[in-house]
């Protein structure tokens, strides 16, 4: 059989249990190889099936994600490493990224603070887009600080990325040009596919019965973080936008909600009241 053939088949397989079976065969395939997912499709369809992909696809089949098999996952123009017991960046929390970018102009943050910074994603972005800036990482997760180090390490940004352990923004001293923030934001009890629920850290994706407990404690926090011409990039969920920015409107704070590409709520731009 050539690998076309099995990926074929793996796909047909993972229909099961993946919205994108044939992107999470070709993936494991390239992994399998040691290549890149371009040289897969370039250059391998019509060769041998690579040793160890069939156990690969057996363990996306039992719902492992793809991201935590291979260990990496792509994330804006990054690289990044990820494992169990660190949330898996998502495309949707580019748009924080994004919303940075538009803020800022030409006028670059020099300092970046990034509140629960798992595989620290969102803060070595930034730290990527603005080349003069220096940068700080936040998470109560020992696991996920590891995680952080060795992607700054791994993005050549070690020298401008410091990470230390607390409780949101309880121990950080100063104020940032940006603040970055992905908390989570799930309602306590709502169904979620098994490839979340039974693998990605529960105290990353829940919130309580409403899914707003950390905005909570958030929004008394962020007014202090911020520099006079600052802003905050927050993620929410797609039906938080007006919910999770009263929090902050409550705080004295100016909010717009910043929709991802799918036309969803996804992003509060907190900002000090003019």
């Amino acid at each position: 059989m050539k690998l076309r053939e099995a990926l074929r088949d793996a796909a047909g397989r993972l229909e099961a249990v993946s919205e994108t079976p044939r992107l999470d065969a070709e993936l494991l395939a390239a992994f399998a190889l040691g290549c890149d997912r371009n040289a897969l499709l370039l250059h391998h369809l019509d060769g041998k099936v690579p040793q160890g992909f069939a156990d690969l696809i057996a363990r996306r089949w039992a719902s492992e994600p793809v991201a935590y098999i291979t260990g990496q996952r792509d994330f804006w123009s990054l690289n990044l490493k990820v494992a169990p017991g660190v949330l898996i960046p998502r495309p949707d929390s580019e748009t924080l990224i994004e919303a940075a970018l538009a803020h800022f102009g030409p006028q670059a943050p020099r300092t970046v603070l990034d509140l629960g910074t798992g595989s620290g994603a969102l803060l070595l972005a930034a730290l990527i887009e603005y080349s003069e800036a220096t940068g700080l990482g936040v998470d109560r997760s020992a696991e996920a600080l590891a995680t952080a180090t060795e992607n700054a390490h791994r993005c050549g940004l070690a020298q401008r990325a410091v990470f230390q352990k607390g409780n949101w923004a309880e121990g950080v001293d100063g104020s940032f040009d940006l603040v970055l923030c992905n908390p989570p934001y799930i309602e306590a009890g709502c169904t979620l596919p098994r490839d979340v629920v039974d693998y990605e850290p529960a105290e990353a994706l829940f919130a309580g019965v409403d899914g707003l407990d950390d905005y909570r404690v958030l929004a008394p926090q962020i007014g202090r973080l911020l520099a006079p011409s600052g802003c905050a990039c927050i993620e929410i969920g797609h039906d938080q936008g007006e919910s999770a920015a009263a929090l902050f409107r409550a705080e004295g704070l100016s909010v717009a909600v910043l929709q991802d590409l799918g036309a969803r709520d996804r992003c509060l731009i907190v900002r000090h009241a003019p």
